[in-house]
């Protein structure tokens, strides 16, 4: 992807600095970015697959914008939620002397930034390609009103632009929070843990002594420092499929994503679930929440020695399994 990048690059439309550093914004592992200097170039990526990707690759790499950042350009590639996306372009445009690239794809609301940015300043003429458009802005745009405030809280928690449901409790995992047993052990992980909501509901069980929080999202694991103010949590910026525990696991809880873009992806919630039996003690459960239609069972009565749906309705489903099988050495 990101060929309208280098098709910027190569018009000489968008200037590529031959010094200074240059910013790029919420780059996705398959986004290319071989037209600019890789030793020029500052990867700003809290999301930790992606950002762990670039790192990979030789890329200097930080999960936020630096407080006394300064750039000699910058590239935003935007994200569908269109409070994050403006953010981030503020946040490039203030941070940045020279030019500010700004790519999208039509799904990712690229017509709306443009239109918007043109009652502010004079943009470029856009470049299509691909399913959608690229175009660049003089740094220095004031688009202070772009960037948010402070957090408000959101039915007492804090939130912040594009974590996921940065509006309020997710329906699901409110369910299966009012569906968790009084006692969960004194061990409990929850993987891709958000901005904390149920392992503020978890810290409320009896005898929970050690919770830890597995969160991709730099920013969502930020909210839940301050959604989860107690001394039993430890934070932890990972990929919850690929995290280890620092030890045997009582209970895992989890709500895991199920999508990347518009499709549904089956695959990473079994890849949840996966790392949820290999860290759990013998006797140790799973509880989950799945939309209805999504197939875990298979995989769930492969991995566990009893599994069973403990409740939901005609979207969600709760399940919980018990005992996971180890595999024979």
């Amino acid at each position: 992807m990101s060929v309208r990048l280098s098709l910027a690059a190569q018009s000489g439309g968008f200037a590529v600095p031959a010094e200074g550093r240059i910013a790029v914004f919420h780059p996705r592992a398959d986004h290319d970015l071989s037209a600019l200097p890789k030793d020029q170039v500052l990867v700003i990526q809290p999301f930790r697959p992606d950002h762990d990707h670039f790192a990979a690759m030789g890329y200097a790499c930080v999960p936020a914008p630096e407080a006394d950042g300064e750039f000699a350009a910058a590239v935003v590639f935007l994200p569908r939620a269109k409070a994050l996306a403006r953010m981030l372009v503020a946040q490039a445009a203030a941070s940045t002397q020279g030019q500010v690239l700004i790519d999208g794809a039509k799904t990712e609301g690229v017509d709306s930034v443009l239109k918007a940015l043109r009652q502010r300043c004079k943009p470029s003429a856009p470049v299509s390609k691909a399913h959608g458009k690229v175009f660049w802005i003089d740094g220095g745009t004031d688009l202070a009103d772009w960037l948010p405030g402070e957090n408000q809280p959101v039915e007492g928690f804090v939130t912040a632009p594009g974590v996921f449901s940065a509006d309020g409790i997710d329906p699901a995992s409110r369910m299966l929070a009012e569906m968790l047993p009084a006692k969960l052990g004194r061990c409990v992980a929850d993987l891709g843990a958000g901005w904390g909501y149920l392992s503020a509901q978890v810290l409320q069980r009896e005898g929970v002594e050690e919770l830890h929080l597995a969160e991709a999202d730099y920013h969502a694991l930020a909210c839940a420092r301050q959604n989860v103010a107690d001394a039993r949590a430890h934070f932890h910026w990972a990929d919850a499929r690929s995290w280890k525990a620092p030890g045997m696991v009582n209970t895992v809880v989890m709500n895991p994503p199920f999508h990347t873009g518009r499709a549904a992806e089956p695959s990473l919630g079994q890849a949840f679930i996966g790392a949820a039996a290999s860290m759990l003690a013998a006797n140790g459960s799973l509880w989950m929440v799945a939309n209805r239609h999504l197939p875990y069972e298979t995989l769930l009565a492969e991995r566990f020695a009893q599994v069973r749906e403990e409740g939901g309705d005609n979207r969600f489903k709760i399940l919980h399994a018990a005992r996971p099988k180890r595999a024979r050495k």
